[in-house]
């Protein structure tokens, strides 16, 4: 306990330097462009199904599972070397890769080529948290974490919000001007992916004029660099993508050998069974092979690196609050996706009319949402050591009678309105929970464990919610019961972040006790 004090005796007399008010501000407008490229699928959603032949699960899986699988799974390993080599290099080369196969989405001719450039994008933004929230740990101070991770988080909603009105004007203009289809035969929705994906690549040089802060320095922990960082990559990329995973595990021993060929063969019956169910394989089977990966990398983890397996997967109270946070995402991720095809199909808005009020009062309710509740966190933080928590709670159950009125109305204009409710209310946990994850490990574990984060907002949140919203919508003829489904992540999310609430200051506590049992020498 000793030591921990010592650590955080300067965290008072510290200031924020103004570069990095700069770079975080640099920061936010990649994470703008990140759910731009991200988000823009959801007014485009419509057109898209009568173009290519897609349902409503379908669509959900482009959105979700095919995204958020890759997303997750390469997290792993890009978070890793985000906690080893350059995280400025990394942030420029994966924003240059999701920027070009989102411009690639727009030459999609069928639902395939659709799913193989969501996944390219996927990949890509996989190196943009863990490298943008271990950097905004280096610029800041932990008195000021959780503000700086939710103005950062606040690109998020702009984003999103963006993405539609963007979406919307460009489709429709599109189609208006070359009513058969523009050069290269292109329609609104493919130039709208190339309007979007082409910028970032010039964003990317201008991200690659960053400087690299010294890690851990904010927390008095200063980190030696790390020799061969590409090697600890490979050994993750090895742990996480089959089939390279057997072979890692069989690098560790027949025992361990074992226990992953079994896993796999659960995870496999499992998702078969549910594809019959569903008759979607592609969707479970996505998802099969995303926690099957999970786990072969969460067991190779703790024979590798014993201290950051302990503090991330061996934290009772980290997994209450990542899974806890899951069912925000659960729910957010399925509004924030089929309000605009809800809107249009339903109640008969236009793109660019809805993409201005859906798209305007997401952005506005989602900046203001987070802002706040990232800095009402760190005021209860000060008072309460469980208290960001709260927000977090808070987010889960909030938007619960919203929902329900949001997807019930005939009116369209209380629509828009429930809208930005909901985005306010469900964007305020984020800062909270993004900033607990990031107390809960020693500075050099920041990236693995935003990965770790990651993994349950898009295996649990992206990956199933959208999903299954749309499924529920194949199933039931009714989008709005497809959407009102989402209101079964209330009562598990309560009860999660209950748990954490009450194990979280403890935990933090005991940080660098526990590292050290492990090995760790701090």
């Amino acid at each position: 306990m000793a030591d921990t004090e010592i650590a955080e005796a300067p965290e008072e007399s510290q200031t924020v330097p103004r570069y990095s008010w700069y770079a975080l501000g640099v920061l936010v407008l990649v994470y703008v462009l990140n759910f731009i490229d991200r988000n823009i699928l959801s007014i485009l959603a419509n057109d898209i199904k009568a173009d290519l032949g897609l349902t409503d699960a379908d669509l959900g899986f482009l959105y979700g599972t095919a995204f958020g699988v890759f997303y997750a799974l390469f997290g792993i390993p890009l978070g890793r070397l985000a906690d080893s080599w350059h995280r400025v290099r990394l942030l420029t080369v994966g924003l240059a890769l999701w920027s070009l196969m989102t411009a690639a989405s727009g030459l999609a001719k069928n639902g395939l080529a659709l799913g193989a450039a969501r996944i390219g994008v996927g990949v890509g933004e996989a190196s943009a948290s863990p490298s943008a929230y271990s950097l905004i740990s280096d610029w800041f101070p932990k008195k000021m974490r959780g503000t700086a991770l939710a103005i950062y988080s606040a690109g998020l909603y702009i984003g999103g919000g963006i993405s539609l009105l963007i979406g919307g004007l460009i489709v429709e203009g599109w189609n208006n001007a070359y009513p058969g289809g523009g050069p290269m035969g292109l329609v609104g929705w493919q130039a709208a992916f190339m309007a979007v994906g082409i910028p970032g690549l010039l964003l990317a040089v201008w991200v690659f004029t960053l400087r690299e802060p010294t890690r851990g320095e904010m927390d008095g922990l200063p980190q030696t660099k790390v020799d061969r960082p590409f090697r600890g990559f490979a050994t993750e990329l090895f742990a996480v993508v089959p089939p390279f995973t057997f072979i890692s595990a069989a690098q560790r021993g027949v025992g361990a050998l074992a226990i992953n060929v079994s896993a796999a063969v659960i995870i496999g019956l499992a998702a078969w069974l549910l594809g019959n169910v569903t008759s979607n394989y592609q969707q479970w089977g996505a998802i099969g092979i995303g926690y099957y990966a999970v786990f072969s990398w969460a067991i190779s983890l703790r024979d590798r690196d014993l201290p950051a397996f302990r503090l991330i997967w061996g934290s009772p109270a980290f997994l209450y609050t990542i899974l806890g946070y899951g069912m925000v995402a659960f729910a957010s991720y399925s509004v924030s996706f089929w309000a605009a095809p809800y809107a249009e199909r339903v109640l008969g808005a236009s793109k660019a009319v809805l993409g201005f009020w859906i798209g305007g009062g997401g952005a506005l309710g989602g900046f203001m949402g987070v802002i706040i509740g990232g800095r009402v966190s760190d005021w209860l933080r000060e008072r309460n050591p469980g208290g960001r928590l709260l927000v977090i709670m808070f987010g889960v159950l909030a938007p619960v009678i919203p929902l329900i009125f949001a997807f019930t109305t005939e009116n369209v204009a209380l629509f828009y309105f429930l809208n930005f409710i909901l985005s306010l209310f469900g964007s305020s946990a984020l800062g909270a929970a993004a900033a607990t994850t990031q107390d809960l490990v020693l500075p050099r574990m920041r990236g693995t464990a935003t990965a770790t984060f990651f993994l349950s907002t898009t295996l649990v949140g992206l990956a199933l919610g959208p999903y299954m919203a749309g499924q529920v919508s194949t199933m039931t003829g009714s989008l709005s019961t497809g959407v009102l489904s989402m209101l079964v992540a209330a009562p598990i999310g309560t009860v999660l972040l209950y748990m954490a609430y009450r194990t979280v200051p403890e935990a933090e506590r005991t940080i660098v006790e526990r590292a050290r049992a492990a090995g760790e020498p701090v």
